[in-house]
């Protein structure tokens, strides 16, 4: 019966642990606050750490992207911050050439 309440412990803990830091990574760009204005910024995501995509047909959305700084995935961001992140507010051919990956 001890070792029963052990592992149920043991086990409770690691489902709490997981989850305090799954939900407490650090802040990204991505992690809006209510009422934060976004902007979608093309040309600054890495491979599978973008938002979406410009209707391009490569995929169906977020996090699916194979390549980095394409101009046509974009990552949501707050507003007013993507020209100091070398982005481009409007999808471009190619990859940002502002960003050496």
């Amino acid at each position: 019966m001890q070792s029963t309440k052990l592992t149920h412990a043991a086990l409770l803990a690691a489902v709490v642990g997981a989850t305090v830091a799954f939900t407490s990574s650090g802040a990204k760009a991505d992690d809006a606050k209510p009422g934060m204005a976004m902007e979608k910024c093309f040309g600054i995501a890495k491979a599978g750490e973008n938002s979406c995509a410009a209707k391009n047909g490569n995929h169906s959305c977020a996090g699916q992207s194979k390549t980095s700084y394409s101009g046509q995935e974009f990552k949501a961001i707050p507003a007013g911050t993507c020209d100091k992140m070398m982005g481009s507010l409007t999808p471009f051919d190619g990859m940002n050439p502002k960003i050496k990956g």
